[in-house]
């Protein structure tokens, strides 16, 4: 691949590239079978809330007023909580690449994704994000979500790089081209070895 300016830094998506997604729709299918939910309604109800909550101006508390706990439960609010933070697991692969790219090619590292605020710091504390990644411009910080551009735009000043000095890695295809509208080299990521090679190509072989 030929490029002429030098990539200084990776922007990241979390869910689907380091991390599973931890509130999707996989798992909202199993609660509603664990904690005897109706699923239409709770789809709904997720559906009409939940961008709110990623942009930050909704607790989860409230979050889960408006789509679980708007009537009475045999199950308390804590108990659907620990549920929704189980469903998140490492991608250990993808994280071990990207540390060793930082520590071997001394680039910054930032995060741009979706997320309410409190699983989003859970995820980062739990799988130590916070160790490798410099920069966490997150839905619930910036009050902007993807594929509003603002969020790119602001984690490209947040990290003072111009686009073309920036490899963004996502696994939605739509975000990759918003990114790439910007000015910023996307790679769509489908699997470890794929991403691997496209990073190489860009400068950062292992």
């Amino acid at each position: 691949m030929q490029h002429t300016t030098p990539i200084t830094t990776l922007f990241l998506d979390i869910g689907g590239v380091l991390l599973t997604n931890g509130w999707d729709r996989a798992s909202r299918k199993v609660a509603a079978t664990k904690f005897s939910l109706d699923l239409a309604e709770l789809e709904e109800r997720h559906h009409l809330t939940f961008d709110t909550y990623e942009e930050g101006k909704l607790t989860l508390d409230e979050y889960l007023d408006r789509i679980v706990f708007y009537e009475d439960r045999p199950f308390s609010r804590e108990e659907f909580k620990e549920f929704m933070y189980s469903r998140t697991e490492p991608y250990q692969d993808m994280i071990d690449m990207i540390c060793q790219i930082k520590s071997k090619y001394g680039i910054k590292i930032a995060v741009v994704n979706n997320e309410g605020r409190e699983l989003n710091e859970y995820r980062i504390r739990t799988f130590g994000l916070n160790k490798y990644v410099d920069f966490f411009i997150s839905s619930c910080f910036v009050h902007f979500r993807k594929p509003d551009a603002d969020i790119w735009r602001i984690a490209l000043d947040i990290a003072l790089v111009k686009p073309e000095e920036v490899v963004y890695v996502d696994d939605r295809a739509l975000f990759v081209t918003v990114a790439e509208g910007l000015g910023i080299n996307g790679i769509r990521h489908t699997d470890y070895a794929t991403t691997r090679d496209k990073l190489a190509q860009w400068g950062f072989p292992l």
